[in-house]
């Protein structure tokens, strides 16, 4: 299998953007946007279900990979986990600073998982990777989700550090590079 272009599934122009940089100079990044119903469970059942109804529902290629990610507050036994989204939309940043306020742990993990699945009945493939940090208020730009409360070296936010410098250490970046690694040997078969 020869790949030379990838087709994110996403209406995340950041999401995109990041991809776009990290994977730009090794593969041809498309996007579609696809409505796909959100489940419960596992980021990885979450992630395999996605991605195997993404590649039903496209209609320019039936090769497909997705994000999802989740962000793991220790001190609640993992939650928000996958489900940050809405407990983003739901509580915003100071919320979520606010879950934590009764406990010393304010330790998290950052978790991205990409689904890549070749089509319609194929299963998902499935790379993660993990940054750990720690929750701190609101610090640098708002416009990325929960980069402003994730203090990744005990400095600086997500949203502090420039794009360059994020995508070089983010759990997105790990995420990806298992991605390219696997996609080098599928393309060298």
């Amino acid at each position: 299998m020869t790949l030379t272009k990838l087709n994110f599934i996403t209406g995340n122009k950041n999401k995109l953007a990041e991809v776009r940089a990290i994977l730009g100079s090794v593969i041809e990044v498309d996007n579609q946007v696809a409505d796909i119903p959100e489940i419960q469970g596992t980021i990885e059942e979450i992630a395999e279900e996605k991605a195997r109804r993404a590649a039903e529902a496209v209609t320019s290629s039936s090769i497909v990979f997705l994000q999802v990610g989740a962000l793991e507050f220790r001190a609640l036994n993992g939650l928000p986990g996958p489900y940050i989204k809405y407990f983003l939309d739901a509580l915003g940043l100071e919320g979520l600073n606010q879950l934590l306020d009764g406990f010393e742990d304010r330790t998290a993990d950052a978790v991205c998982t990409f689904a890549f699945c070749e089509g319609p009945g194929a299963r998902p493939i499935l790379f993660q990777g993990k940054s750990t940090g720690t929750i701190v208020r609101p610090r640098g730009p708002l416009n990325f989700g929960w980069d402003p409360i994730f203090e990744y070296d005990g400095k600086t936010t997500f949203a502090e550090m420039k794009p360059e410098e994020k995508n070089l250490i983010s759990h997105g970046y790990k995420a990806l590079v298992k991605l390219q690694q696997w996609l080098a040997e599928a393309n060298r078969n």
